[in-house]
């Protein structure tokens, strides 16, 4: 399936199961990396908005560039009442906006999604000199606990597509040659999400990877994931632990 339309169908559940990010995060993004309410902000591969939210709550301008039309409908609808928010159709490799126009470069569980070569040369053009791109990750844990070990194995056991199209296919070499040498700088946080059955099932559901209904790997793994969620629930809920990455500098 095209990347760019790979969530048409999971707009709602990734709107409502979806995690988003720390406030620590965003914190660091404004003390450190630099962004203030005089910044001016794109969202590349925005999606339905979940960090473009974040941002503007801090007083942030924000343009959103996303290519799935049902996701963006979706932001726009949250996040129509910003007056310094705004939506636009295009891409990480076109986003159709004028030359060195913007501050700062954000892209939240998008980059891994994207052509490199053309989005670094977009970032390029799109950017003032001295700005910079911001890459940001809520990268699942894998292990630690059973709950997450297991939840794993469901995944490249039943999931359609899952170890081609995860993000941490994105090697430390693609990160260092996206930046200009010397340049990648980088942060970690953490999050978690606690699930009842109905979220852990959303959850799963929200991922490009998960099988829908009539796929003839849907029911096989709502199956093993209520046999899964009931090995490891504590008092009904399990938990999704995330380590938040961040890297950014100048491309």
């Amino acid at each position: 399936m095209n990347s760019k339309e790979r969530f048409s169908s999971r707009v709602d559940t990734y709107k409502k199961y979806r995690p988003s990010y720390p406030d620590k995060a965003i914190d660091y993004l404004l003390d450190t990396v630099g962004l203030n309410s005089q910044s001016e902000v794109l969202d590349v591969g925005a999606g339905t908005g979940i960090f473009s939210e974040l941002l503007l709550k801090r007083g942030i301008s924000v343009t959103a560039v996303e290519p799935n039309e049902a996701m963006r409908e979706a932001a726009i609808a949250a996040l129509e009442g910003y007056p310094n928010y705004k939506a636009v159709q295009g891409s990480a490799e076109v986003t159709g906006l004028p030359d060195h126009s913007y501050d700062f470069i954000v892209c939240a569980q998008a980059f891994h999604w994207f052509d490199q070569t053309a989005a670094k040369a977009e970032f390029q053009r799109v950017l003032k000199p001295g700005g910079k791109a911001i890459l940001i990750w809520n990268t699942r844990l894998t292990g630690g606990t059973p709950f997450l070990e297991q939840y794993e194995q469901l995944l490249h056991s039943l999931g359609t597509d899952y170890g081609a199209v995860n993000h941490r296919n994105i090697s430390r070499d693609m990160l260092e040659s996206f930046f200009k040498p010397d340049w990648l700088q980088e942060a970690r946080f953490s999050i978690r999400q606690v699930f009842d059955f109905e979220g852990l099932s959303g959850r799963l559901l929200s991922s490009s990877y998960s099988p829908e209904q009539g796929h003839p790997n849907y029911e096989p793994m709502m199956a093993e994931l209520r046999e899964l969620f009931a090995r490891n629930e504590q008092n009904g809920t399990v938990n999704f632990d995330y380590e938040t990455e961040i890297y950014w500098g100048e491309v």
